[in-house]
């Protein structure tokens, strides 16, 4: 009897050392933009592990991108680490790698990391915040010579192609090369096609000014395009009236109703009206900027030609 009773407390006292297991949920978050991290910023009080991946290491601040495109900032003024936040989110781990598919009936996610190699990680709860692409409409062949806002990369393009069309046009003794090359043509009048015209045109009357022996950065001529009736179509009439006041002073010039048909190497159809040297060239130094978000219906051809 006493060996029973024995055995019996050593079974309790197993059962009292091994205290009974509680997993914790884990959230998957994928994209390392606003959206991400506000969601991984929501859970840090949360019983939960959250992973953060995100195929960069950095997140940008893209409101002010347009800044990077014309040589305001830097890239590193805008671009912050992600794991930054680890140090103040004890339950976020943040894992750089490319998510490269979702098995939803298996609860996983593939990626590739730089460091680890193909990964599968599995989740009870996922948030999918990627941010978007740029739309051209179904004219993806636009985007070789208007490159689009998104990213570091794209705005670090732009500024190389503003700069470099001055850096041509101060070499050339063809008038019109010269007026070619200094014409920048930006489609979209939403808020970063208004803020980029607005800090090109500041950029070519202040920053450049006096840089150039041969050309007056100062003369370059600032198209901004926009299939409707009037700049940042989304805002009250009264701040649009305001703006467009605001970029004629600063010396652009504004096209409404106009509907880009045509984007290649030499220039832009626009409304019908091939013009070069009205429009501006996109490849060989002069520059073409699209803003896919705000152009909306720019880039659906009215009319296709031939040049």
């Amino acid at each position: 009897m006493s060996a029973m009773l024995a055995e019996t407390r050593a079974d309790e006292a197993t059962a009292v050392a091994e205290p009974p297991r509680r997993e914790r949920k884990r959230v998957v978050i994928i994209g390392g933009g606003f959206a991400g991290i506000a969601a991984a910023r929501a859970l840090r009080r949360a019983h939960v592990d959250v992973i953060l991946i995100d195929r960069r290491n950095h997140h940008i601040f893209q409101p002010l991108l347009y800044q990077v495109a014309t040589a305001v900032l830097s890239p590193a003024e805008i671009a912050a680490p992600i794991r930054q936040l680890e140090v103040k989110q004890k339950n976020l781990s943040v894992l750089l790698a490319e998510v490269t598919g979702i098995d939803v009936a298996s609860r996983t996610i593939e990626a590739s990391s730089p460091g680890a190699g193909a990964l599968n990680i599995a989740y009870d709860y996922l948030v999918v915040a990627t941010g978007m692409r740029p739309s051209y409409f179904g004219h993806d062949e636009f985007a070789q010579y208007a490159p689009g806002l998104k990213n570091l990369s794209d705005a670090e393009t732009i500024r190389a192609k503003i700069l470099g069309a001055f850096e041509l046009a101060a070499t050339t003794e063809d008038e019109a090369e010269r007026a070619r090359q200094m014409t920048f043509v930006l489609v979209g009048a939403g808020p970063t096609g208004v803020e980029l015209a607005a800090s090109l045109a500041q950029m070519v009357k202040v920053t450049l000014r006096g840089n150039f022996r041969y050309i007056d950065p100062a003369q370059a001529n600032i198209i901004l395009l926009d299939a409707g009736k009037r700049v940042l179509s989304t805002f009250a009439e009264s701040l649009s009236r305001r703006a467009t006041r605001r970029l004629e002073k600063l010396g652009v010039k504004i096209l409404t109703e106009v509907k880009v048909e045509t984007v290649d190497a030499q220039g832009v159809v626009a409304g019908g009206k091939p013009d070069p040297q009205r429009h501006g060239a996109l490849d060989r130094g002069g520059c073409g900027i699209a803003d896919p978000n705000d152009a909306r219906h720019q880039n659906r051809p009215r009319r296709a030609r031939a040049r």
